[in-house]
């Protein structure tokens, strides 16, 4: 590590986004990815979906050099649970309690809410040696655990180039699997179909047919298109779904306006409406300049493949038809992997002060990595598509 980097830099933990200027945040993080971009994580913030009385408290880490300039950054939370994670440590916490220990608080360096891989250790692009601003990020958000005697620093779906500096400075690495659409130079949607076995090919347009059968219309709307009462209704949406699936949903009414106020360049709504207008479903997605991110969706009626109507072969059309190489379909859903969406990992990475448990956990990781690389070998032979697609397990790896 440089002497002179490393001796002239200071790390601070600031309890809010507004503690950082949206402009010098953003200079780290880039506004590419939406969903590390200031304007993000400050609504989550703002709209009291990710606070303390939430069981997520803001400890985002600011890494300044000798003149005060921002060169590094974090977002990080002090996490009273494990919900809103999508990397589960709930059997973890109890061993850990069982144990005699108190898991939580923990520490979390994550988006909240947002199971998409990406950066989170976030380096100004000018610094020559960016990999080295990301390893004092990683080394201060440790030494913050270990001042507070919390059980643990998790950081969550990070990178390959980030996972190869957190386990090359010690941290345990587990891998998940997510299912993912990749763009093989298709030129619209039937040029993706024919790359499909017949039979999956012919079930697809059957299931797109059958979905609009009722007369139902699909509405694409994103920018300075999205209003207040595209919110209402896709609200209405969210809610009806969280709290079927969750019990509580953890986002606000508030955050939809703060995202769309601050980024709607980046969001792209679809919503299903009845003959007369009305509508009656929603999927939500986030865009960046390579990737489509399926964040949400939600309904208040039934109709039959409505979902995946919505949620993957809108979001298949929209990709091919704007270039993108990509669309990631969130967390879970094997049933995915018929519309086209193939196995991928997705990786995490942990740091857990307590060197008994350490060794307990990374026992069991090695047992599931090679548990998550098997399923998904076995996922893969299953491939929709005619011959070896796009995809290999290689290339997905995350």
């Amino acid at each position: 590590m440089a002497e002179s980097l490393q001796n002239t830099c200071e790390l601070s933990v600031v309890g809010s986004m507004d503690d950082i200027g949206r402009e010098e945040w953003n200079a780290c993080a880039g506004i590419d990815h939406p969903f590390t971009r200031h304007e993000f994580l400050a609504a989550l913030e703002e709209s009291g979906s990710a606070e303390p009385e939430t069981g997520w408290g803001p400890r985002h880490l600011v890494l300044r050099d000798h003149e005060q300039r921002l060169i590094g950054c974090a977002p990080a939370y002090l996490k009273g649970h494990s919900q809103g994670e999508y990397i589960f440590d709930h059997g973890w916490a109890n061993a850990y309690e069982r144990a005699g220990g108190r898991y939580y608080p923990k520490l979390l360096i994550a988006i909240p809410f947002t199971p998409a891989t990406g950066p989170r250790l976030l380096a100004h692009p000018d610094i020559a040696d960016r990999q080295e601003v990301q390893s004092l990020l990683a080394q201060g958000a440790r030494a913050v655990c270990d001042r507070l005697d919390l059980s643990g620093l998790h950081i969550n779906f990070t990178d390959d180039r980030e996972t190869e500096i957190l386990r090359a400075d010690g941290m345990l690495h587990r891998t998940g699997e997510q299912f993912h659409w990749l763009n093989d130079d298709y030129g619209n949607f039937d040029d993706f179909l024919m790359a499909l076995s017949s039979r999956k090919r012919k079930a697809i347009r059957r299931e797109r047919r059958d979905a609009l059968a009722a007369g139902l219309t699909i509405d694409i709307i994103t920018g300075s298109d999205l209003r207040e009462d595209h919110w209402d209704a896709f609200f209405h949406f969210y809610m009806d779904t969280g709290s079927r699936k969750w019990g509580t949903p953890y986002l606000t009414r508030e955050f939809f306006s703060l995202i769309s106020e601050r980024m709607s360049d980046q969001i792209v709504l679809m919503l299903a409406r009845r003959p007369d207008g009305h509508p009656i479903a929603g999927a939500l997605n986030f865009t960046s300049s390579e990737t489509l991110y399926g964040r949400y969706w939600g309904c208040t009626e039934h109709h039959p493949f409505l979902h995946f109507e919505l949620c993957y072969y809108q979001a298949i059309e929209w990709a091919i038809d704007h270039g993108l190489k990509r669309v990631e379909a969130g967390a879970q859903g094997p049933h995915k992997l018929a519309r086209g969406y193939l196995p991928t990992h997705t990786s995490s990475c942990h740091y857990l002060p307590n060197e008994s448990f350490a060794q307990a956990v990374s026992d069991y990781l090695e047992h599931e990595r090679r548990e998550v690389d098997m399923e998904i070998e076995h996922l893969d032979r299953f491939s929709p598509f005619r011959q070896a697609g796009p995809y290999t397990p290689d290339e997905g790896a995350v």
